[in-house]
């Protein structure tokens, strides 16, 4: 078995945190395990701080689920293949590592229309209140609904901003995460999100059935939850979803989702970082030794630190089947819940309701099927275990905010993406044997949710590609966990964790501090399943790196 280093190894580790490693060690710094957007992120912090890294990746290029891909031969569109959207990426990333990235905002935040009268929908116009609220009254909503959801959100958004700035930080416990909220006059809104659950907050602020769909979806992305669980799991993601940048907006990134991770790629590189793609790590040992294959070769690496870009499960199982986070956490076995397909359209479709433009209902994110009513049946038919019908989608046209994605002659055509997002489709109804059948039934289950609403059927608009196939992409859970190696399908990593700890757990290491902690200390997590991890946000990457500086001293080498 080879041993592979090139850089000679400064000490990283203190004695407090139990390890120190060899200054003559022809080794690393730090080994990064998996080279997404959070792998990258740390290794251009860490490279830039002076420490010598490398980054392992399985694939044969860098991003993870942040990628941008041409899947339909022939056609020269440029779709981000998994994740699509940025909220949580930091401002202060961006400018700590030089990323040269432009997002670009969306005019409009959801259309959704009335399943019991798809002829009408709620258009939440984030520019013309007015607009928005005549839309209210249109699907028959009661005098006052529309300030009541206004209202909602910016007592919501008034606790985002007071915890938003604690993300890039050393972790705040509970009580001094409810103090911030209680100085910012969140306090209410704290008991109502925070301690009780979320389908409470909604109904208690809430008549309209659509309405309280809308808010509903943004604690469903991935989260196979029902709105009163008492676990939480759906106000925790709910949360996620509008803390970005204490205003929760989602933007489309200029490009495609495969901009962002090259320009990490490109900050790490320029840096100094050792990135080595079709990299597979098969072992991480407890004195820092990491057993991996890269061009047919058994290879091993030793660092000061491991950080693990994977899931908590992905690393117990490099581990040899020990528990990485404390006992064994049933928080990270938790199950994917979605579909997600790409489609590429010849033209936007009409819609049943010829009051709302096309380019309007799809500017933000178009809703189908997903009343707080639908959600909950489709919640119970799923536990059930059989696929919703209607199934809750989300739809997002990416070429309407950022038409570089299309050839010119594609947009010339009036040609456009869709991306679709399903809900509530856990991981419990695939399986190895029948996920081809259960693939084919979840497309045949989204394109009938899609006309449910259109006035015209979505298969007539779909383009072919070179080989005259339709240009439709359909992934379910397993087959995002063959592609991308995330547990279950996991698109967090597994369950998504408080941005906070409580006031009794352990903080007296940087790695508690930071999050990124494991019953090892020296392996650290990186990624989605670090605490203030999930989506595209650089946050699990950015907290290991300052757990390792801060272990160091931050010195440099």
């Amino acid at each position: 078995m080879a041993t592979t280093g090139t850089m000679a190894c400064t000490t990283v580790a203190t004695h407090a945190e139990g390890f120190q490693m060899s200054s003559t060690d022809p080794s690393f710094d730090v080994v990064i395990v998996g080279g997404g957007h959070n792998g990258l992120t740390a290794a251009a912090y860490l490279s830039r701080a002076g420490r010598s890294v490398l980054l392992l990746e399985k694939l044969d290029d860098v991003g993870g689920a942040a990628v941008s891909a041409r899947p339909f031969p022939g056609i020269d569109a440029n779709l981000s293949r998994y994740s699509y959207l940025v909220s949580l990426l930091p401002q202060t990333i961006v400018d700590d590592l030089g990323l040269e990235v432009a997002f670009v905002g969306r005019r409009y935040s959801s259309y959704t229309p009335d399943p019991a009268h798809p002829t009408t929908g709620l258009l939440i116009d984030d520019e013309a209140p007015e607009a928005t609220a005549d839309s209210f009254a249109s699907i028959g909503a009661l005098p006052g609904d529309a300030e009541a959801f206004a209202t909602f959100y910016a007592n919501c958004h008034r606790l985002t901003r007071a915890l938003w700035p604690t993300m890039t930080g050393p972790l705040p416990t509970r009580s001094e995460a409810k103090a911030l909220a209680v100085a910012a006059g969140a306090g209410d809104t704290w008991e109502r999100l925070m301690e009780r659950p979320l389908g409470e907050a909604i109904t208690g602020a809430l008549r309209n059935d659509v309405a309280r769909g809308v808010v509903l979806t943004d604690g469903l992305i991935g989260t196979f939850a029902a709105a009163h669980e008492t676990d939480l799991q759906q106000n925790i993601c709910f949360l996620y979803h509008l803390i970005g940048g204490g205003t929760g907006d989602w933007r489309v990134p200029r490009g495609g989702m495969g901009s962002v991770s090259a320009e990490l790629e490109r900050s790490a590189r320029d840096a100094g970082a050792v990135i080595r793609t079709g990299a597979e790590v098969l072992s991480i040992g407890p004195d820092g030794l990491v057993a991996y294959r890269h061009a047919g070769e058994q290879e091993t690496a030793s660092a000061g630190v491991v950080l693990v870009n994977a899931a908590p499960a992905v690393l117990d199982q490099l581990r040899g089947g020990r528990a990485a986070v404390g006992p064994a956490n049933p928080n990270h076995q938790r199950e994917g819940a979605q579909v997600k397909m790409n489609l590429l359209l010849r033209r936007l479709p009409r819609l049943l309701d010829d009051t709302v433009a096309p380019e309007a209902a799809f500017g933000g994110t178009f809703h189908i099927n997903e009343s707080f009513t639908q959600l909950q049946h489709a919640y119970e038919r799923a536990a059930a275990g059989q696929v919703p019908d209607p199934l809750p989608c989300e739809i997002y046209c990416h070429s309407l905010a950022d038409p570089s994605i299309l050839s010119p002659a594609l947009q010339e055509a009036g040609a456009h993406t869709l991306t679709v997002f399903g809900l509530h489709v856990p991981d419990r109804l695939v399986t190895e044997d029948n996920n081809e059948a259960v693939r084919g039934e979840l497309q045949a289950a989204v394109f009938a949710s899609l006309n449910s609403v259109l006035a015209e059927p979505i298969e007539d608009l779909v383009m072919r590609d070179a080989a005259g196939n339709p240009c439709v992409e359909t992934k379910t859970t397993l087959d995002i966990q063959h592609a991308l190696g995330m547990p279950r399908g996991n698109i967090f990593h597994g369950g998504l964790d408080w941005p906070f700890v409580e006031d009794d757990a352990p903080r007296g290491t940087p790695a508690q501090r930071w999050g990124v902690a494991t019953n090892d200390p020296r392996i650290l997590l990186c990624g989605s399943g670090a605490r203030r991890g999930g989506a595209v946000s650089g946050l699990g990457g950015h907290n290991a790196a300052m757990a390792i500086l801060e272990m160091s001293g931050r010195t440099e080498r």
